[in-house]
């Protein structure tokens, strides 16, 4: 019999994770207009390593989507922002999917999510909305993630290697 991977705990589970990722990105974040630092990264992680890449990324694009209608900004709903909210869970998901959760995997990982989604991706619709030269946008944001992504592998390697959080979810 094949267990079904939406049973009651896994929706609940998603849909927690989900709200802690508006939570991360709409409140607990520190924004300009072409930087944000912040911790939303985690929950779609989590996701995507408890569940594949696609729900993760399914899941990161309709968190993106529901906390831009729920918790609008002086910004408009841009659907390249939850484009990349769907291929960061993918890619979370395609490295840390039943597979060891190593520190070379995080890394991966994170370095990936970083390189095409926030340097490439992100770069490229704040250039559109915000109709500014690529390198006036660029140096700023190649700074933010020089600093953040040695600080994202280290909480996500961190959360992986809590023992309290292994047991949680099972891992050996």
């Amino acid at each position: 019999m094949v267990k079904n991977k939406f049973d009651a705990r896994s929706i609940s589970i998603i849909g927690l994770l989900m709200g802690l990722d508006i939570i991360l990105t709409r409140f607990i974040a520190i924004e300009t207009p072409i930087v944000r630092i912040g911790f939303s990264f985690l929950p779609v992680a989590i996701i995507a390593m408890l569940y594949g890449p696609w729900i993760a990324g399914t899941a990161a694009a309709m968190a993106d989507f529901m906390g831009i209608m729920l918790f609008p900004k002086i910004a408009l709903y841009f659907p390249g922002f939850t484009l990349s909210a769907f291929l960061g869970g993918v890619i979370y998901g395609l490295i840390l999917y039943k597979k060891p959760k190593t520190l070379k995997r995080v890394i991966l990982a994170v370095l990936l999510t970083t390189v095409i989604v926030n340097l490439g991706l992100n770069t490229l619709w704040l250039k559109i909305i915000l109709d500014k030269a690529i390198y006036v946008i660029f140096p700023a944001r190649v700074i933010q993630n020089l600093v953040l992504a040695p600080v994202n592998c280290i909480l996500l390697y961190g959360v992986l290697q809590n023992k309290a959080f292994r047991k949680a979810i099972k891992l050996k």
